[in-house]
């Protein structure tokens, strides 16, 4: 009750004190919602992708062990791709991939954009759903059918008045294709890449009359379940290396890599970096607790005649201690509660504006309290120790 009413007698000291605990708690709170909200819109993004997809790209080996994946490097055929439908047992469908960069044109209207050769199959690994028309089949394949599916965001751009392209011819690179479907959309990716900008046609057709290559990009697989995506990596790495022919001393020339991989690998990147801004705006918390032992040791100053006539009607040091003891966690868990709302509403607002995915935790709420009291029992402990060591005569003379 004592330490309430020293408080109220200086409001405007006590909520300036605060504003550094203020504006930490809200910082945390802000930092870690939007870190967990990326984490868990990652996991989302790329679990619709196919939780049991697996990408194959080609890679290869210098000298000293280091492993060059991408570029101009060529090295997965159809003879791979073969290879796994008849021998892997732990992988439903395998689609291979060969992309290009390009003009789309239908009229006087273009668009640059880019096209993926792939199989029926790859819809499937991938999730992919049509809102309109009809997939490809593999006599389309076979025949290297000059037909395609478009994204959302290509049709936007090649058709005006909302006209429908279905039936409609377009040329990419000057390559006729007619339009058999249009893919639902899918928006913005966690990377910030258009996932509707977007050609779809049979991969022979882009390999034979785009690329003019017998290669593919990339080869996309599914395992027949999430559990089974390791056994079925070991099984894809064990039929590559057979049909590349590696002796048992050479390191792999392609690159297995499993969603699961990817998302584990993103999420601890994200909780690097969540961790990270937590503990920048934690610095702030740090502040605050300075101000609060500096404002304390203002207290006993400005309270010594107080402290020595409480002593000498029968105050012990520790009930000194405890007073000035609980006005520093007073303050501090005020300003932590205030900082809860401010980080709320500061992660909302965010959300709201720009946008971004947050999720706000108890966590986070948990700890920003326990960390406000333990800084106020810190910052605050010495002010009151040398509060309840002072002297009863000498604080009843001093000036």
């Amino acid at each position: 009750m004592l330490a309430l009413k020293a408080l109220q007698r200086n409001k405007l000291r006590a909520l300036l004190t605060m504003l550094g605990i203020i504006i930490g708690v809200g910082a945390v709170i802000t930092m870690m919602s939007i870190g967990e909200g990326s984490k868990q819109s990652i996991q989302s993004s790329l679990s619709g992708m196919g939780s049991n997809m697996i990408t194959i790209r080609p890679s290869s080996n210098e000298p000293g062990g280091v492993r060059l994946e991408g570029g101009n490097i060529q090295n997965l055929t159809e003879v791979d791709v073969e290879a796994l439908k008849r021998n892997a047992q732990n992988i439903s469908a395998v689609s291979p991939m060969a992309s290009s960069s390009g003009q789309a044109i239908n009229g006087s209207l273009n668009w640059p954009t880019s096209i993926q050769g792939v199989s029926p199959d790859f819809f499937d690994i991938r999730k992919l759903s049509v809102q309109d028309g009809i997939v490809f089949s593999e006599e389309d394949v076979k025949k290297s059918a000059k037909v395609c599916l478009l994204g959302e965001t290509v049709v936007d751009n090649l058709f005006n008045n909302g006209e429908n392209p279905i039936g409609k011819i377009i040329r990419f690179n000057k390559i006729p294709f007619q339009i058999i479907g249009v893919l639902e959309a899918k928006g913005q990716s966690n990377f910030g890449q258009d996932q509707d900008d977007i050609i779809i046609a049979p991969y022979t057709t882009v390999q034979k009359r785009i690329l003019s290559t017998i290669y593919f990009n990339n080869i996309y697989a599914s395992a027949i379940s999430e559990d089974a995506s390791e056994a079925a990596t070991e099984e894809v790495i064990s039929i590559l290396r057979e049909t590349h022919r590696l002796r048992a001393d050479e390191g792999d020339d392609f690159s297995v890599r499993t969603q699961a991989e990817l998302i584990e690998t993103l999420s601890s990147t994200s909780g690097m970096l969540t961790s990270l801004l937590t503990a920048v705006a934690g610095i702030s918390l740090v502040i605050g607790g300075i101000g609060i032992m500096n404002i304390m040791y203002v207290s006993v100053t400005e309270r010594t005649k107080e402290i020595g006539l409480r002593m000498s009607i029968g105050a012990r040091g520790i009930d000194i201690l405890l007073q000035f003891l609980i006005e520093a966690v007073m303050i501090s868990v005020t300003g932590g509660l205030i900082g809860v709302f401010l980080g709320i509403g500061s992660s909302l607002l965010i959300s709201s504006l720009l946008n971004w995915p947050v999720v706000i935790s108890e966590t986070s709420i948990i700890i920003s309290f326990i960390v406000c009291a333990i800084t106020g029992i810190f910052f605050g402990y010495y002010p009151a120790q040398k509060a309840s060591k002072l002297d009863p005569i000498d604080a009843l003379r001093y000036e």
